[in-house]
């Protein structure tokens, strides 16, 4: 399984300035991070981690990185990407897929094969972003702009489906 120190080690060979962030308590998913680094949820990340059937049957496992106060919806994912199902990998699916513990992915040193895409709704700015190390009672913060450089995948809307039709309002008759 990957760590902190594995990420703190590939982050300084690359050269982006970052922290690992020593929790006060432990976490046992990303959705706690807010919480525990004191962050806005949108300033948190999460990997979603999923199973998807496509329209000729074949399984594959994706990764979506999101923040936290919207994580990557499979309806949403599945639409995007024309398949026929998409759910939520179990555990065992997650751990071997990418290589962190369940609920703790960092969306850094995931596997070239683990397809992977960003929710487009992240903040990309010059303030710090956090995510999940592997580890129960650490945190990545770095900021926003650095990690786009090294975080691989496509930019994706996850927005969900747009409301057909007219967005005029109309007066009802009396």
């Amino acid at each position: 399984m990957k760590d902190a120190l594995a990420i703190h080690r590939w982050l300084l060979a690359h050269q982006v300035h970052h922290e690992i962030v020593r929790l006060p308590r432990p976490m046992t998913c990303a959705e706690e991070l807010p919480e525990a680094v004191s962050a806005a949820p949108g300033r948190c990340l999460t990997v979603t981690v999923l199973e998807v059937t496509t329209r000729v049957g074949s399984e594959v496992v994706i990764g979506v990185t999101s923040p936290v106060s919207a994580p990557a919806r499979p309806g949403v994912v599945g639409a995007l990407l024309g398949a026929r199902q998409v759910r939520p990998a179990p555990a065992r699916v997650v751990n071997a897929a990418t290589d962190y513990a369940d609920g703790l992915v960092c969306p850094l040193l995931l596997p070239e094969s683990l397809p992977m895409f960003i929710d487009d709704r992240l903040v990309l700015d010059d303030e710090p972003l956090f995510t999940a190390t592997g580890e129960r009672h650490t945190a990545l913060s770095l900021r926003a702009l650095d990690l786009l450089t090294v975080l691989p995948g496509k930019m994706v809307d996850l927005r969900g489906p747009r409301p057909r039709g007219s967005r005029v309002a109309v007066a009802r008759r009396h």
